[in-house]
Order: structure tokens, then sequence, then C-alpha cells
């Protein structure tokens, strides 16, 4: 399998798109790379250039330009050019730690929606308390301010298929992200969206669910609209963030016999801060476009490059997107 990537996207590329690229190609036999960018600058970084190529890419596209404009606009750019690739077939999947607009306006204008799905969504997946659920996906987290019923109960159905596939679940609990439990509450979209998932007999749905449960492994799909979604993601993120803080502030201010514990605590605190690590479980999914398009966060490290790398080679493997394609195409006849 061939994944296209964008070197130059993120605040650390590329050096650590490189690193995290050679150490999946270094784990992975049947990957290979395709780094888009500024070759010049790419190529001196990679040790070994064994299934690794390279493609000249004059432009980037950087964290603030508006998305749709500088995916048009920057047609030479390495997103661009990663995209094309995987839209013409010469690439199976396409990474990028850069500018999520424009990856997602990538992933709809040029690589282009599977039919039957009226808008792909971005699924991320975000840590639970208990360690044998491996967390939940979220869905949509940022790619949807403005949605429809349908498009949460389309949400729910992609979910499902991403928590078999990638994840192993046999029948993942569907969640609707809501204020209350009670199937009256919410807005009038969630409420007609609760009718639609809750009709639909090939979906294992739970119901309403609070955002204060998520974390508790209430479910293992939540849906929502992309504007709610990606508040959650964020509130959740920063949380998980300013809880390690406080414990390493705390440990600094104890005294002696507070640091003798917390150094022979430090082995479970580490394993504590993998768990509540977003990064550990790879990059947010566009779901619902023809081929698999791949975000991780602008701050990634090579670890988290690797990672998504991982979960990039189990969509492939797994044949995801022949699934989503098949229940969509069904679903399609149906309705017509």
């Amino acid at each position: 399998m061939k994944i296209a990537v964008d070197a130059m996207g993120g605040d650390n590329a590329p050096q650590s798109v490189v690193e995290g690229v050679e150490k999946a190609r270094d784990a992975f036999e049947d990957m290979e790379f395709v780094l888009f960018g500024k070759v010049d600058e790419i190529k001196p970084l990679v040790k070994d250039q064994t299934r690794i190529s390279f493609e000249q890419a004059d432009e980037v596209i950087v964290m603030n330009d508006e998305p749709v404009k500088a995916i048009r606009r920057k047609k030479q750019s390495s997103l661009v050019l990663a995209a094309k690739a995987v839209k013409e077939g010469q690439a199976d999947a396409l990474f990028s730690c850069g500018n999520t607009g424009a990856l997602l306006a990538a992933g709809l204008l040029l690589i282009g929606r599977i039919k039957g799905v009226e808008r792909p969504g971005l699924l991320s997946t975000l840590p639970v308390v208990s360690s044998a659920q491996g967390g939940f996906n979220l869905l949509d987290s940022g790619a949807n301010a403005d949605n429809k019923p349908e498009y949460l109960h389309q949400f729910a159905v992609m979910g499902k298929f991403y928590a078999q596939t990638v994840r192993g679940i046999e029948n993942p609990r569907i969640g609707l992200l809501n204020n209350g439990t009670e199937p009256h509450k919410g807005s009038k979209l969630t409420q007609a969206a609760y009718q639609l998932i809750s009709e639909d007999p090939s979906l294992n749905f739970v119901g309403n669910v609070e955002s204060r449960d998520l974390t508790n492994g209430v479910c293992d799909v939540a849906v929502a609209d992309g504007f709610t979604g990606n508040a959650v993601l964020k509130a959740i993120e920063g949380t998980a963030s300013a809880v390690m803080h406080l414990v390493k502030d705390s440990v600094k201010d104890a005294n002696l016999f507070g640091k003798l514990g917390a150094l022979m605590f430090k082995p479970n605190l580490m394993k504590i801060k993998d768990r509540v690590n977003p990064s550990r479980y790879g990059g947010a999914v566009l779901l619902g476009v023809k081929a698999p398009v791949v975000k991780a966060h602008g701050s990634s490290d090579a670890q988290t490059v690797y990672y998504t790398m991982k979960q990039i080679r189990t969509i492939l493997n797994e044949n995801l997107l022949s699934k989503f394609k098949t229940a969509f195409q069904t679903q399609d006849e149906e309705q017509n």
C-alpha cells in the first residue's frame, strides 16, 4: 500500500513527519510512502530511502490559509499534489499534519464523496477510563458546522463500520450526544436524528448520551453535529492536558517525601499519561470520501505520525471503504 504524505504540513514538519514515516516503514513491510514537499529540505532528513520516494511541491498551505481558497490557488502545494495522487490512483491514502480545513477541502473537492454519502464526517478516537474499552469514537468532530438529521444518521452508520472494522468491536454501541438522556431532550436536529437512528435496525443504538459520560465508556461511537463534536473534542483534550500539568505541578511543590513518593509512582503516571494521550489512537479520519484521508495534530511528533500510519494500514487492510460503498449504494437504491 502506498501513502501520499504532505511532508510540509504541521508545526514540526518536515522533521517529525519524516521520522514517523521511517518508523512506520521499518515496522510494516507492506507500506511505502511518497513524501510531497520541498525535496531539498526533506531528502537530507531521510536516513534510509527504502520504500520512500519524493515529489517536489513548491508551495505550502500554512495553518492560517483560508481552506478552500488555498486548495484552489496553491495548486503546487504539498497537500494538493498529494491529494491529486490519491485521486488519480497513484496512492491509496492521504496523510497530513497541516491545515485541517484545507485537508477536509482536499478530501471533498479533489478526492470526492462516496456515492450515497450526503456529508463526510471527521472521526476522532478519544480515551476512556477503562483500558479494556480502548477509547470511543466521536463523529463528526469538526467537518460540518451545519447539519441535517440525515447527516447524523449516516455518521452513526459510518461510525459503526469504523468501530467494527478498525477497532474490532462486533456490535458497537451508538450514542447520540445530547444535553440529556431522555428521548425528548435536545434541539429539533437531535430529536429528529434520534428518531432516524432509533428506527435503523442495523444499529445498536443506546439512546442519548451526555458529554460528561463519554470518558466513562457510555458508548463506543458518539454521534454529534460537527460544531458540538469539535467543542467536545477540544474540551476533552484540554482537560487531559490540564490534569497532567496539575500532577506535575503538585510534584514540583511537594516536600522530599512527596517527591520520593512521586518517583516510586512514576511508572504508573507514565501509563496514565499514555492512556489519556489522544495521539496514541492515531489521527482523525474523514469518513465518506473515496479514499482514506487522515489528519494528525499540527504539533504531532514522530510517534504520533507512526501511530497514524498504523491506523491507515488497518483501514486499508480491512477494506473499510468498500464496506461504506456497499452500505450506501444499497441505501441509495432503496431510496430510489
